[in-house]
């Protein structure tokens, strides 16, 4: 690859259309990420409904132990670190729970578990 500056304070073009490719690529993988979310959160949501019909505690802390593990070795496989992977699932857990609680609340209060909140619950 050629050198980032020219000598005059201008960017090479070579250099500036690789940095436009690689955040271009960035970009739709943040895409592709957000609508993945969205699709989990769908499928949790579900989860939540079904807990709350059936009285179940919005908390499973035997699944998610099993859930942290998994992603652990997916993270090591695919070469990222399995301690920011937990991280994010931690914090994606918590987001559930925290969903799962105002459904089963919702359900107890005899109110839409949707009524107007257009977060994607868990």
């Amino acid at each position: 690859m050629t050198t980032s500056n020219t000598g005059t304070g201008e960017v090479d073009p070579a250099v500036r259309a690789e940095l436009a490719r690689l955040r271009q690529s960035i970009d739709n993988i943040d895409a592709a990420v957000v609508h993945m979310l969205a699709e989990r959160f769908k499928c949790t949501q579900q989860v939540g409904h079904l807990k709350a019909e059936h009285r179940l505690p919005p908390a499973d802390p035997t699944r998610e132990a099993q859930q942290i593990a998994r992603l652990r070795t997916l993270a090591e496989n695919a070469n990222l670190d399995p301690a920011f992977a937990e991280k994010l699932l931690n914090f994606i857990i918590a987001e559930v729970i925290r969903h799962h609680e105002r459904i089963a609340d919702d359900a107890v209060n005899g109110a839409s578990a949707t009524g107007g909140d257009t977060t994607p619950a868990s």
